[in-house]
């Protein structure tokens, strides 16, 4: 189910795909952005005044932090593996942060090509306590497309 133009979208579920699976459910996703270099190109008018006009630049690469529960998805854990143990062959991939209506529909994607990931933390488990474990794992890519 599509939102209808105008309308904002609620955060409902989002989920995580390498190469068009979806491996896992994230609770949190923060970070995500597009940041281009800006050219400023001076001139001068016929009539001697400065004249500037900006131009886009470069896209570039980026990162993203998601908020995982602790699961046993292998998927996902072997692709966090291959990462930090430096198995860049397998460990860049092609990844997608799916955002998902109360029906599980998606509704936005984001494409993170090339994507790896560079960081893992582990939450603060405590003996006792009955509240999820979850791991923050920070993602980076080389481009970031909004589908």
């Amino acid at each position: 189910m599509s939102p209808r133009q105008g309308r904002s979208l609620a955060a409902h579920n989002f989920g995580l795909q390498i190469d068009g699976v979806l491996v896992e459910y994230l609770s949190e996703v923060s970070g995500l952005t597009i940041e281009q270099d800006v050219v400023v190109s001076p001139r001068n008018t016929a009539q001697g005044r400065m004249d500037l006009t900006i131009l886009p630049g470069v896209q570039r690469n980026g990162q993203c932090t998601v908020v995982r529960g602790v699961t046993q998805s292998v998927s996902f854990t072997r692709w966090i593996n291959d990462s930090v143990n430096g198995r860049t062959g397998t460990a860049r991939r092609n990844a997608s942060i799916v955002l998902m209506d109360h029906e599980d529909n998606p509704v936005q994607r984001y494409h993170l090509r090339n994507a790896w990931c560079s960081r893992i933390d582990l939450g603060t488990p405590q003996a006792g306590e009955g509240a999820v474990l979850t791991e923050t794992v920070t993602i980076v890519f080389e481009e970031l497309v909004i589908e």
